[in-house]
């Protein structure tokens, strides 16, 4: 599924906006979750799931092509964890 997928959904739900603003809501929704996650923030759906970056310290790796070990470089990623009253709505089409 893609974000205009999603914005089409929200407009064949939604009769009041058209569809180009059905597309600015769904980016405007991916901004702010994105913006929040950058900072380090939670971000919590309630009754869809939570997303919240996670840190991941340096360590030992392996190069797959050469065997040659390395080291891995700190990082972030951004984790989602489903809702436990998380109930999917049937998407009629």
């Amino acid at each position: 599924m893609t974000k205009a997928d999603i914005a089409r959904i929200v407009y064949e739900r939604h009769g009041g906006i058209s569809n180009r603003e059905a597309a600015r809501l769904v980016e405007v929704i991916f901004e702010t979750i994105k913006g929040h996650l950058g900072h380090g923030e939670k971000v919590q759906i309630t009754g869809f799931g939570t997303f919240l970056v996670r840190r991941k310290r340096e360590r030992r790796g392996r190069n797959p092509q050469t065997g040659e070990e390395m080291i891995i470089k700190p990082r972030s990623s951004v984790v989602f964890r489903p809702s436990k009253l998380y109930v999917p709505v049937p998407v009629t089409e």
